[in-house]
């Protein structure tokens, strides 16, 4: 199945989106871009929405069905009519009239998606999709299990701590002092399974500290607080493949605040890229490297964009994270990355599927019973 011909037809392809996640804006943005960009001679979009609720939308215009679903909500509202804007109605096919899917593209970022649960689903309806299966996906989720694989590998990272968020409810002085003993301001502190800068904070200071926890504690029962990197310079790389990943030219993030939140990322146009980053060539060599063994140790597939901490005094490289399901719009990075290495947006979204059918072809090698017969 690597192309649609094999079919005699277009390849139906349903692109996932939406979800119960502080990222379903982020989510709808993506699917967007993919839905417009993607070859429309090879691929038959079915787009399939997700509502915050949990709520499975198919047929008619699911962007305006979502933004129904938000009505009441002033920033999801203005958020999702930007994205609308773009809608396209050839988009708005019903899986009825369609037939069964090919593959699945599921473009849900953060919890309800990224996670493996998703992932689980596919497999046991027998789908082939694009991205990180189901172990891959819920490690990749979890910062805190994600950096124990990573320090596993020999990979470096920063010195980091992790608490639930019981212990911080019923014991927060405690939670504190440890921080403080073992780590140095600033400190940074994020909820262990969320994406997209959602409830991540600088803290400088013992106030912003508490403040920080506080807000990481809405979002996840798991909060990481983080060593901090003095002056750090943001470098990002995006890889690409199966068993024979590749990564991207390094890219560098100038974030128009003081480090790359949310905001920064989806609120303001100010945040500055260089593509490729200005670094020395042992640099890029390391970082690719690093961030092509990171997939490896997580068992990704697809896709992943690794995330990069440069200390501007040392030169010193920490891996900071890395991201089975990014940011996919036509000027989030990882698109961006592949765009500045040479493989177009279109081209990208083609490879994925590609990617996504031969790892579906790939496990079908894999017996599923066993012959007691044979037994020794």
């Amino acid at each position: 199945m690597s192309s649609a011909k094999k079919y005699g037809k277009k390849v139906r392809v349903g692109i996932l989106f939406g979800g119960r996640s502080g990222e379903h804006e982020v989510s709808l943005a993506s699917a967007q871009g993919i839905m417009n960009a993607i070859d429309k001679d090879k691929y038959e979009v079915v787009p399939i929405g997700i509502t915050k609720a949990g709520q499975w939308l198919a047929g008619g215009n699911i962007h305006r069905q979502l933004l129904d679903a938000a009505a009441g909500h002033p920033v999801v509202e203005d958020f999702l009519k930007r994205v609308e804007q773009s809608a396209e109605n050839a988009l708005t096919l019903p899986i009825s009239e369609t037939g069964p899917l090919d593959v699945v593209f599921p473009i849900l970022h953060g919890p309800f998606g990224e996670d493996g649960t998703v992932q689980g689903f596919l497999e046991l309806v027998g789908l082939p999709y694009v991205g990180a299966g189901v172990a891959a996906s819920a490690v990749g989720m979890d910062k805190a299990i994600c950096k124990n694989i990573f320090e596993a590998h020999g990979l470096p990272i920063v010195p980091h701590l992790t608490f639930l968020r019981h212990r911080w409810q019923t014991d927060p002085e405690d939670v504190m002092a440890e921080c403080e003993a073992d780590l140095n301001y600033p400190l940074f502190v994020k909820p262990a399974n969320l994406g997209s800068s959602v409830g991540i904070h600088k803290a400088k200071n013992q106030a912003e500290l508490r403040v920080g926890l506080d807000d990481a504690a809405r979002y996840d029962r798991k909060l990481i607080v983080e060593q901090g990197v003095d002056r750090a310079r943001e470098i990002e790389v995006s890889v690409l493949g199966n068993d024979d990943p590749i990564a991207s030219v390094p890219g560098e993030v100038i974030p128009s605040r003081e480090f790359y939140s949310y905001a920064a990322k989806y609120l303001d146009d100010s945040s500055e890229l260089l593509l490729p980053a200005p670094l020395s060539r042992e640099q890029v060599d390391s970082i690719q490297q690093t961030a092509i063994a990171a997939f490896k140790a997580m068992d990704c597939a697809g896709m992943a964009r690794c995330d990069f901490l440069v200390d501007r005094t040392t030169g010193e490289v920490f891996l900071n994270e890395l991201n089975t399901l990014p940011g996919f719009t036509p000027i989030s990075m990882y698109p961006k990355l592949w765009e500045a290495s040479g493989l177009s947006y279109a081209d990208l979204i083609d490879r994925l599927i590609q990617l996504a059918i031969e790892r579906y072809e790939d496990k079908q090698q894999s017996q599923t019973s066993f012959d007691v017969g044979t037994a020794e």
